[in-house]
């Protein structure tokens, strides 16, 4: 679909490097659950530091990590910087939609900084949301509630608006077709607070042959668009608005200041927005527009 080709050697190179990558890291952890869901097969591991492991099939990529009791601990090099610089372009948020529930490392989060803000979590698996909850230290309270059902049809049936709406719904190895398309941004454009963000968690070109497609996709949809690199990752996180935000770099550097302060971040933002965040510039200039029908895109049922 795209006009990208990845090369299939490269492709095959990391898929053995991963397979190679995560059957060292198992050899290494204990696996305390294992079970099959209606979409995936849940496995959830611990290592010899605490840390929790959920991976969809043993051989699996990492989905969460984390640490019991200590929702600041962000270890995923994608996470680290998913959630702080959310903050970059959005000031005193107070509602946030979760698409993605995995372990629960984002709205856990959250909740410790902003014991205020209402959090709606979604995930179509419940099989994840009760792992969660059983294996992660993930709890609802009366401001924080997980929905089981489609990200994408909790999103077109929506009747409130969001100030953060953080997208990182994925499967085994891939964000879900329709989560991909302009019609399913479009949807989501339309329950973003006027002066708030949508945060997205994407794959790299490097092993995504979508991912122009994809960066198309969001600018033909949203005014601003930021993507930031994540380093040690082949994750790209896409901060998009529904104007266009274009602050220059010394402001970002600022406020990147002022959120590790104010978050308490135990890795720094500074360097990832003095290096990190930029514009999309030719990213997404090649790439087919994904539609629905260019996908054959349909909400999971």
């Amino acid at each position: 679909m795209s006009s990208v080709r990845a090369r299939p050697w490269l492709v095959a190179l990391l898929a053995a490097w991963l397979v190679f990558a995560v059957g060292a890291a198992l050899a290494a952890e204990r696996i305390i659950l294992e079970q099959k869901s209606s979409f995936n097969p849940i496995v959830v591991s611990e290592d010899d530091e605490g840390l929790r492991i959920l991976r969809f099939g043993r051989f699996g990529a990492r989905q969460s990590v984390v640490k019991l009791g200590d929702p600041d601990h962000l270890e995923l090099p994608y996470a680290r910087v998913m959630i702080p610089v959310a903050f970059l372009l959005v000031d005193e948020p107070r509602s946030a939609l979760v698409v993605g529930l995995g372990g629960g490392t984002i709205p856990s989060f959250l909740r410790k900084r902003f014991p205020q803000m209402t959090i709606d979590v979604v995930d179509i698996d419940p099989d994840v949301v009760a792992v969660a909850k059983s294996h992660f230290g993930f709890h609802e309270d009366e401001r924080m509630r997980a929905y089981v059902e489609d990200g994408r049809r909790f999103i077109e049936q929506a009747t409130r608006r969001y100030d953060l709406i953080f997208l990182d719904g994925f499967g085994t190895d891939s964000v879900p077709p329709h989560l991909t398309t302009r019609e399913f941004l479009t949807a989501v454009r339309e329950i973003v607070a006027p002066h708030g963000a949508v945060i997205g968690n994407v794959w790299g070109r490097q092993v995504n042959r979508l991912y122009d497609s994809m960066i198309k996709t969001y600018r033909s949809v949203f005014d601003g668009l930021l993507v930031v690199d994540v380093i040690g990752s082949g994750n790209k996180i896409v901060i998009a608005t529904p104007d266009k935000r274009d602050p220059p770099q010394y402001e970002l550097i600022e406020r990147a200041q002022a959120i590790s302060r104010k978050l308490a971040l135990r890795h720094e933002l500074l360097e990832v927005a003095e290096r990190n965040v930029r514009t999309p510039g030719e990213d997404g200039m090649t790439g087919e527009l994904l539609t629905d029908a260019v996908v054959g895109a349909a909400p999971a049922r």
